[in-house]
């Protein structure tokens, strides 16, 4: 019986933990047909892959991420596939373009995920063809998809499209009974398309884009908890999840989640919650032990589900000027953000008591919680036009002039032009102990890369590579912190089980996607600076991540859509590999017998 791809001689991890072996998988029919500890016969076979002395592991699944709009602009996804990624989950962080207008749903995405709004609304624009969840599914899916597909609903989505964009960021306005009810009545109708739950967001510091109503947060973040609760009962009743955000101003409100996926108060089944983020933040370094032990604790106590995801990378981010989320913690940060002409950018940010307005906000916030540790030493100029200044921090050039740091900061930016001055910082996840103590922690989930969003910003596409990378590692230098198998894991069949999506295992029945990694190109390769020119964004160079040597291929329903550092002909455009996973369908891989 002929296969249509083979994968020979490699060391083998089916994605449940178990220890590798060596093995060749056949596979036809886009499913693993037969996995063989004697050679396959060849015969016949169009598409066969030495693997001797490499890894075969099931693809990787990254759940955060932000392709809302890029998805139909390229479906092929190129920048995760390439790095071993072949399932990815849109509509996080209260953001989806389900319901909402495209116009609404431009606003709602644009500033806060860094994307060029006339491109999010051209894709929308251009392509929208749905009215209701089903018909978006339905949509998705038709598309020329490189990886598989799955998706949340957005919980500012879901109100702009109730209440409308401007009642929804109105904190005065509170929802009639009528508009929850058509809230949940919309909410149950998306779980009936197959979408796997809500994405909500609680923290403030998110803002709108547009011009209709600029800088305003996100709508799901003026939703009350009688609101959350009734939507949060739809999702408990379908057995479905919650993604969202705890106030990083009042990290009591975490507490709220925990109660509200609880088996308390006469609930038979807790709700599950993927929460943001679990990370060594270099702004609150005592936080990190709060999580872990303290989740664990709260999951017994109240008989919650409630995980945090986790970045496992060192979150290192870059900023051409001011463009950079952390700044919406401040006031004066905003108002700079708010202003997209250069010019009247720069005049604010020269402003005697603009700064000293921001001044004081910069140090007051110091004495609370906050995303970005707001230490200009730890900032450093790698892009500016007095090249007399690359290389040093801001807060080594406001000792040489005798200045507070932000005015330094902003001095800089205003004698070179604020959107010509590129720096770089690490906020969390730079201490190795805690990182390698959070990415072996049991209460926390692998993701976070926020794929497809911040693109000049930050690339963490390979984080499941990197992840690897520090597993071996760690494991050659005799201080290991998770077994290979372990890691394969936690980045595929783990994450599959929990967000409830048939992916993530790689056995004899399974669909066959799939990752070839070469461990020799485990190497310093995988932590390059990368930028790419991005044609359906006008060209924009965002910050990508380019490590071909390190996946000899990468399969997706059983095609090979990425060998040898190119993709398969026709990929994204007129060849579709992947599929919308739908919520429950865990049963869809056909099973052939070998």
């Amino acid at each position: 019986m002929t296969y249509h791809v083979i994968i020979r001689d490699g060391l083998w991890f089916d994605g449940t933990g178990a220890a590798p072996q060596t093995r060749s998988l056949g596979i036809r029919d886009g499913v693993v047909a037969t996995v063989s500890a004697t050679p396959l016969d060849e015969t016949g076979c169009p598409e066969v892959i030495d693997a001797a002395g490499k890894w075969v592991v099931p693809g990787f699944i990254d759940v955060h991420t932000h392709y809302d709009a890029e998805v139909l602009l390229d479906p092929g996804l190129r920048e995760s596939v390439r790095h071993g990624v072949t399932t990815v989950l849109l509509g996080n962080c209260s953001l989806s373009t389900v319901y909402a207008s495209s116009e609404d749903a431009a606003d709602l995405f644009s500033r806060v995920e860094a994307v060029p709004r006339e491109y999010v609304l051209g894709a929308l624009d251009a392509n929208r063809t749905w009215s209701s969840a089903a018909e978006y599914v339905k949509a998705i899916d038709a598309l020329p998809l490189g990886p598989n597909v799955g998706s949340l609903l957005g919980h500012s989505d879901l109100r702009a499209a109730v209440l409308g964009l401007d009642r929804a960021t109105d904190g005065t306005v509170k929802p009639t009974d009528a508009e929850l009810q058509k809230m949940a009545t919309l909410l149950d109708e998306a779980l009936d398309a197959g979408v796997l739950g809500m994405s909500g967001m609680d923290a403030a510091i998110d803002k709108l884009d547009g011009d209709r109503f600029r800088s305003r947060a996100l709508p799901s973040t003026f939703a009350t908890w009688r609101e959350r609760k009734k939507l949060i009962a739809v999702l408990r009743k379908r057995g479905r999840i919650l993604q969202s955000a705890p106030d990083v101003e009042n990290p009591a409100t975490a507490l709220l989640f925990f109660l509200s996926s609880s088996r308390m108060f006469g609930h038979r089944k807790a709700v599950r919650m993927s929460m943001l983020v679990s990370a060594d933040a270099k702004s609150m370094p005592f936080v990190t032990h709060m999580f872990g032990f303290g989740t664990r604790v709260l999951n017994a106590m109240l008989g919650s589900s409630v995980r945090f995801q986790h970045l496992p990378v060192p979150f290192e981010l870059y900023s051409d000027g001011v463009d950079l989320p952390v700044f919406e913690e401040f006031g004066a940060g905003t108002a700079a953000l708010h202003l997209r002409d250069q010019l009247e950018r720069n005049t604010l940010l020269a402003d005697k008591s603009y700064r000293r307005q921001f001044r004081r906000e910069f140090d007051r916030i110091n004495l609370g919680p906050s995303l970005w540790h707001r230490d200009f030493h730890d900032a450093v100029i790698v892009e500016c036009p007095d090249k007399s200044l690359i290389g040093k921090s801001f807060g080594a050039i406001a000792d040489e002039r005798g200045l507070h740091p932000l005015d330094a900061f902003l001095d800089v930016l205003v004698e070179n032009g604020e959107r010509n001055v590129r720096w770089t910082t690490i906020v969390a996840n730079h201490r190795p102990k805690q990182l390698n103590k959070l990415a072996a922690e049991p209460s926390i989930h692998m993701g976070f890369s926020d794929a497809g969003a911040h693109l000049r910003n930050m690339a963490f596409y390979n984080f499941g590579l990197r992840l690897l990378k520090r597993t071996r590692d760690a494991d050659q230098a005799g201080k290991p912190f998770l077994s290979i198998q372990h890691a394969v894991h936690r980045l595929t069949g783990e994450l599959a089980e929990w967000f409830g999506i048939n992916a993530g295992m790689l056995r004899e029945g399974d669909r066959a996607d799939f990752v070839v990694i070469d461990p020799a190109h485990l190497d310093a390769s995988v932590d390059g600076y990368h930028e790419e020119a991005v044609p359906f964004y006008g060209g924009l160079r965002r910050m990508v991540n380019r490590n071909d040597d390190t996946v000899v291929a990468t399969g997706v329903g059983g095609a090979v859509v990425f060998r040898n550092g190119r993709f398969r002909d026709g990929y994204g455009q007129t060849v579709k590999s992947g599929r919308y996973l739908r919520a429950g369908d865990r049963h869809a891989a056909k099973r052939v017998a070998a």
